[in-house]
C-alpha cells in the first residue's frame, strides 16, 4: 500500500500514516476509559477503531493530510495517535473547514511532553504543507492536559461551545512557524 504523507521524526519519536498493523494498538489505546474520558467517555469497540482506522487512511487519499501513528524511536513501543482531519463535525460554532488537529495518547506515555512533541512535529510539517492556513482544535473544558498542550503549540482560544451535547473549548492557531 502506497504512503499518502511523509514520515515524521522527533527526539524521541517516529511518526508515520496508519497501516493495517496498527489496528491491534490502536484498538488497545481506544478502548482504554483513562483515554477516552475526556474523548466521548464510552470505550471504542472494535467495529468503531476499524471505522476509524478506515477514516485516516480515508483523509490522507482524499485530502492529502491526516494521522500519524507515533511511536517511541526508542523501543517501537507505539504512543498514539497525532494528526489533522477534516472531520465535517457538526459543532457550534462551526470549524469551516479549518484543518483540525487532535491527539490521543497511551496512559504509559501521558504527561512525559510527547503530544507536545508530536504535535509541534505536525504543525512543522503543517506550515511547509499551509503556510497560510489556520488550524483549530476543540477540548472539553475538564481536559487540562490538553488544554495546555494545544497552549504550548500555540492555540489560543477564541469560542465556547458545544459537540454532540457536551461543552467544548474551541482553539485556534494563526498560520505561520511557532
Amino acid at each position: 500500500m502506497a504512503q499518502f504523507s511523509t514520515s515524521l521524526e522527533t527526539d524521541r519519536l517516529t511518526m508515520r500514516p496508519h497501516v493495517l498493523e496498527d489496528y491491534d494498538d490502536s484498538f488497545a489505546m481506544w478502548s482504554n476509559p483513562e483515554v477516552i474520558r475526556f474523548i466521548g467517555g464510552q470505550p471504542f469497540t472494535r467495529e468503531e477503531v476499524w471505522a476509524r482506522l478506515l477514516r485516516y487512511v480515508g483523509h490522507w487519499t482524499l485530502l492529502g493530510f491526516g494521522y500519524w501513528v507515533v511511536r517511541d524511536k526508542a523501543s517501537g513501543r507505539f504512543v498514539g495517535e497525532v494528526g489533522f482531519a477534516n472531520f465535517r463535525r457538526q459543532i457550534e460554532p462551526p470549524l469551516n473547514g479549518t484543518p483540525e488537529v487532535g491527539w490521543a495518547l497511551t496512559p504509559a506515555f501521558q504527561g512525559r511532553g510527547y503530544a507536545t512533541e508530536a504535535v509541534r512535529a505536525a504543525l512543522r510539517w503543517a506550515d511547509a504543507e499551509w503556510p497560510a492556513a489556520d488550524t483549530a482544535c476543540i477540548v472539553a473544558p475538564e481536559n487540562t492536559p490538553s488544554l495546555r498542550v494545544a497552549q504550548k503549540c500555540g492555540y489560543v482560544e477564541w469560542a465556547r461551545g458545544s459537540y454532540k451535547g457536551k461543552p467544548t473549548i474551541h482553539l485556534r492557531r494563526a498560520a505561520g512557524p511557532a
